[in-house]
């Protein structure tokens, strides 16, 4: 796709979704002792984790979900916080299929909850107490927070697509289902292999260009100095506009696992496997759990990202459903960007 997405399951799969993502971030209600939860600092370690409303959205059936994420702002501290008292949903049960692992960063569109058919103008709400501070945000169905996570209406842009198997079911949108089962044993690799796509949009495509056309560049031949897509730089004297001296730009389509809930630890042999485009987009990696599933069961997190370029304000984002494992959950995310 050509803007950012985000999706996730749960193993729990995660898809990013192409459609158009309004950046509809509220302010929680307070975090300690800070008024203002995103006065806190950015820090390696001690500082909060904020919940945050992405928005809401009707799902093909009708139903309404709200979309959410979070920012841990602790760039070398990741949580454990079950759901309960210091990781809890209310009104009603504290677990509500939100994260218990926490990494570090801003997490889009990490999982979404299913509001009932009478929910009208109710609201809930999402509070995180980690290292002594308390953030809870508000979700809800205010109009100006929706957002379309299946298609852009600008440019027909839709999510990415995951399989499990090659001619499996296709999973797409933002995470709501349990996808695949996995069993393994604690300390012995699970193979992870899921195969992934992506359309990108159908009209209104940017032609492509080297950022510096019209100065240095004729022909889509890059311009000297302009960095290729392989990163490597010619001369000195780049044109206006081209990417920097040693700018890698971001592969088309990239995969990343991350643990998402449950107990234990969750080591991947490689948490960003390559893709193989000759095999249908196939990726392999192998997960190994320190401990058996309770309830809930461990979970992980695979995020893919799709394009090469971001839109500049919007944003665009789904997560791909849960995929329940025995030992533990693993949800992969696809992102687009």
């Amino acid at each position: 796709m050509q803007v950012r997405h985000f999706a996730s399951v749960g193993l729990l799969l995660s898809c990013a979704a192409g459609a158009t993502f309004v950046h509809a971030q509220q302010p929680g209600v307070g975090q300690t002792p800070s008024s203002l939860p995103l006065t806190a600092p950015i820090r390696e370690r001690g500082t909060s984790v904020t919940p945050a409303f992405e928005g809401w959205y009707f799902d093909k059936d009708g139903s309404q979900h709200v979309l959410v994420g979070y920012f841990n702002r602790n760039t070398k501290q990741e949580f454990d916080i079950p759901a309960g008292p210091n990781n809890r949903i209310e009104p009603g049960p504290a677990d509500q299929g939100q994260p218990t692992h926490f990494n570090a960063g801003r997490q889009w569109g990490v999982f979404t909850i299913k509001l009932p058919k009478d929910f009208g103008t109710k609201k809930l709400s999402w509070t995180i107490v980690a290292n002594g501070f308390t953030n809870t945000i508000t979700l809800h169905t205010n109009a100006d927070y929706i957002v379309e996570p299946f298609e852009d209406a600008a440019n027909k842009n839709t999510p990415p697509k995951l399989k499990f198997e090659p001619t499996g079911q296709v999973f797409t949108g933002p995470p709501s289902t349990i996808a695949a089962k996995f069993t393994g044993t604690v300390g012995v690799p699970v193979p992870l292999t899921v195969w992934i796509s992506d359309e990108g949009p159908k009209i209104n495509v940017p032609e492509p260009s080297n950022r510096g056309r019209g100065r240095g560049a004729r022909g889509g031949e890059p311009a000297a100095g302009a960095t290729g897509a392989t990163g490597a730089t010619g001369g000195r004297g780049a044109a206006r506009g081209a990417a920097p001296e040693g700018f890698t730009p971001p592969p088309p389509m990239a995969v990343t696992w991350t643990k998402f809930r449950g107990p234990g630890d969750v080591k991947f042999d490689n948490n960003k496997p390559s893709i193989d485009r000759a095999a249908d987009g196939k990726t392999v990696t192998n997960a190994t759990f320190s401990a058996p599933g309770g309830k809930p069961a461990s979970c992980a997190s695979c995020a893919i990202r799709s394009g090469a370029r971001q839109a500049s304000s919007a944003g665009f984002m789904t997560t791909a459903l849960p995929i329940a494992n025995a030992g533990a959950k693993l949800r992969p995310n696809i992102c687009a960007g």
